[in-house]
Parts: C-alpha cells; structure tokens; sequence
C-alpha cells in the first residue's frame, strides 16, 4: 500500500540497456490497425521492462531509403499536378492511390506554384519525396502521441547510409571471414524476389543459424535491403544496447533467422535480437468486418479507431491476446459495458473500489483512506476465504511483473488483471448476498479498516497493471 503503483517495480534487470523498435511503419501512408497493435505492444513491453528495471530505449525506424518511398515521391507528383488544376484521371496502377496525399499535393503547390510542372523527374523527385515524408511522419507521430505513444530515437534509413554504416559493417564481418563470392543454390519451391544465379557476395549466414547464406549486394552493385538492416541493427549495437527486441508485422516471419545471424555476427557474440511478430487484426463492427477507410482508400486506419473508441480501448484490447496470435477487434463490443468486454470489466473493478473509499469517507469521515494510512490497518481482520484469496493474488503480482518481463509478453499484465477483478467482483457480488462480507461495518471499524485497506490494494495493483498497459484507471464510469 505505501508503495501506491509502484508495487511491483524490480530491480531484475540491473539497468541492462534494451532497445525496443517498435512501430516503425513506411512513411508512406497513415498508421493501419495492423500497425497499432505493434505500437501497443513496443510501448507496454517498453513499459514493462522498465518496472522490472531495465533501461529501456524505445525506437522508431524509417524505411525512407527503399523504393517505396521513391513510388511515394512520383504519386505525389501525380497530386501536385492535380492541385494545379491539371485532370489526372485514374492513378496509374504501382502509385498510392489514397486520398491522404491530396494535401502533400496541395502543400507544395501553395509553397513552389508551378515550378516543378514540365521538369524531368530528377529535378522534381527529390522534393515531392521530403514534403510527402515530413507530412507523412509528422501525422504518424501525432496519431502516436494520441495513442501515448512516445520514441526515444527516430532512426532513418537513409541516415544510417548516408553515415557510411553500411560499408563499416560490411568491414566488421569482413574482417571476421563472414563474406565471401558464391553461387546460392536455388530454393526448394517457389523462388524469391531476391535470388539470382550468378556470383554473389554472401554474408555467411548458415554459421549463425540461418538456412541458407544471404546476399548483400544486388546485380547492379548496390546494398541490398538485409545489408541496411545489418549496418542498422550494428549501429544499435554501438550505441550501448546487448538486448535488442525488433516488434514486427507477421509478413516478416521469414527474416526473424537472419536478422538473429546478422545481430549474432557483426557484435562479435555480444548481442542478441529478441524478434516478436505481431499477427493481423480483424476489425468488425457488430460482428460485420470492417475494411475500408475512406481517407485511406484501403484499410482501417488508427485515427479511426480513435476517433471511434479512444486509445485507453484500443491499447487494452491489443494486449488481450499474444502477439502471436491474430486478434479481433469489435468496435461495438468493445465499449458494450458488460463482463464479456475485458476493458470495462477490469475498469469497473477498479471504479468500484473508489467507491467504496467513497463511501469510507462519508461513514467513517475521520478515516484516512490514502495507501500510507492503510497500511497501518490490523489486516489480520480478513480471514474469509475470499479476501485471502484477493491478497494471495496480489502478493504474486511482482512475481507476475517479472515473469511477463522475461518472457517480454505483456499480454501477461491484462490476464492477471482479468483475474483479479473477476476475484473483487465475485467478493463484491457475495457481500451483496451476505452482509458479514460488505465492505464497510458501522458498528465494526477494525474490520472496516482492513477491507478498506484489502479495497485500496485492490484498486493500487489494478491501476499499477493499467499504467503498464498505458491505459488510464478511471476512478468512475459514465454510461
């Protein structure tokens, strides 16, 4: 009690550095629903690590070197036209067709007029990319910060090569007999996008676990994408993180062995990447899928989903399942104030604790229900089977703090939250079967006092988890 929310707090991780990438979305269109679920997790393992004491670093990654974002920079060429007043008429398949890059358009037509109209690609290209990545990670931070969600570190791509980090890299697995000139052999069944039979330069990823070694140059000379990765996940490396954790879509699954060999080879052993993949998320409305935006042309978007349900909804229902798993995610369901709806069910428990103290103050006005008071209460008034079994599992909540840390899952956090308020609200329900069993008693104050402290640890240990969750405890529901 006199620790508030931060019982549970550990020193398990000795303030070892970990750095967690999270989110880290193309900057070439609005956060999706899929890349929520992945902001939510970064952030509340983020959270979680830092309660059990490490030194969490949480970093976004931006993939503005590709040629996505080169496409990006054409489409918006194609809108910069069309806010001159030029017909463009269907978007040409290969571009991105959203509507959400109208007001790029438009922007660098009020800034430049007419200037780039007629030009070459080479004269215009370069400014249609940087005003369509500013605008574009500008609205994916603000959409973040919505969803409380903040990034130590925005690491860019282009940045990173532009640094020469890249080359350093290579030199680093150079230097340890990791790169050699070979031919792949073919891959059984389909082949990738990336394979070609001819003499490559290969990074020996099979000594470091891989299934086959991989290429780190194209036919034309150029890095390939894995060979960014590398010089990227080796900066990370040389900015003092041993424990790296990469948050990523499920289409990655086939890069989790090589980007565990790259981490493995290029920090000489010392370090090691935790890889979470985040399964897709079924959006529904009342049971009907869900898939269009309109502003997106495509898919749900996160502003979407706060403007329909609010981020404490959202960040709650992301951590209902294991990342691993796919989720779905009702907007009806989940604001319905019912005990089939997890958010409400862990809130009310945690609202209705404040009501009893509420109420303490109203029987009991000289009473201090504050955790300091209360931790001087005779707790050896509660002696039925259901107010030990409400302290048993809170007295395991530290454990369940570390244990969630170590298996980095904080999905574990909403469980044990789910548990907990199913055991206050069945305690709850019986006192209002049974009158031994309310919460307050005029006529016994010891008594009221040591539930009144079982209630304030209640409600302290509930709101210890949700601030984990990054969720806010509220104190009262309004229907």
């Amino acid at each position: 009690l006199s620790a508030g929310i931060h019982f549970g707090n550990s020193g398990m991780g000795q303030n070892k550095k970990v750095n967690i990438e999270y989110v880290s979305a193309n900057p070439t269109g609005p956060l999706t629903v899929g890349h929520a679920r992945g902001a939510v997790v970064g952030d509340a393992m983020a959270s979680l690590l830092q309660k059990a004491g490490f030194d969490v670093v949480r970093e976004y990654y931006i993939n503005d070197a590709g040629n996505q974002v080169n496409i990006l920079g054409r489409s918006v060429y194609l809108r910069y036209r069309e806010a001159l007043g030029e017909s463009i008429g269907e978007i040409p398949p290969g571009f991105y067709p959203g509507e959400y890059l109208k007001d790029v358009g438009q922007m660098v037509a009020k800034r430049d007029g007419d200037k780039w109209l007629g030009k070459d690609e080479a004269e215009w290209h370069a400014v249609c990319k940087a005003a369509a990545l500013e605008m574009m990670l500008a609205e994916i931070k603000s959409d973040l910060a919505d969803m409380g969600i903040h990034h130590d570190v925005f690491s860019s791509e282009q940045a990173v090569i532009d640094a020469g980090a890249v080359d350093k890299a290579f030199k680093a697995l150079e230097d340890q007999g990791l790169i050699y000139t070979g031919v792949l052999e073919p891959p059984k069944g389909k082949k990738p996008d990336d394979w070609e039979e001819r003499p490559q330069t290969l990074f020996k990823a099979t000594e470091f676990g891989d299934d086959t070694d991989r290429p780190l140059k194209k036919s034309d000379g150029s890095w390939t994408y894995f060979a960014n990765d590398i010089a990227y996940h080796w900066d990370k490396y040389n900015r003092g993180a041993k424990h790296l954790i990469d948050i990523l879509g499920a289409d990655h699954g086939g890069y989790v062995k090589r980007i565990r060999a790259a981490v493995k080879a290029v920090s000489g052993g010392e370090a090691d990447v935790d890889v979470k993949l985040c399964q897709i998320v079924h959006t529904f409305d009342n049971g009907e899928p869900v898939r269009m935006s309109k502003r997106a042309g495509t898919f749900v978007t996160l502003r979407d989903m706060l403007d329909k349900v609010g981020k404490d909804v959202i960040r709650f229902i992301m951590l209902t399942r294991s990342s691993d798993q796919t989720l779905e995610f009702d907007f009806a369901k989940v604001v319905e104030q019912s005990k089939d709806n997890p958010v409400f069910y862990v809130q009310y428990a945690h609202a209705r604790c404040h009501s009893v103290l509420r109420n303490a103050k109203e029987m009991f006005p000289d009473m201090a229900s504050d955790g300091a008071s209360l931790s001087e209460a005779n707790v050896s008034r509660l002696a039925s089977e259901d107010e030990l079994k409400l302290v048993r599992l809170m007295a395991a909540w530290p454990r369940h703090v570390e244990q969630a840390a170590e298996a980095a899952e904080p999905h574990r956090i909403t469980f044990y939250l789910q548990e907990l308020a199913a055991e206050f609200h069945a305690f709850w329900n019986k006192g209002r079967e049974d009158n031994s069993l309310r919460f307050l008693h005029e006529n016994d104050r010891g008594l009221s006092h040591a539930r009144l402290a079982l209630v304030r640890a209640v409600a302290t240990v509930i709101a210890s988890g949700l601030t984990v969750m990054g969720v806010t405890p509220l104190e009262e529901l309004h229907g």
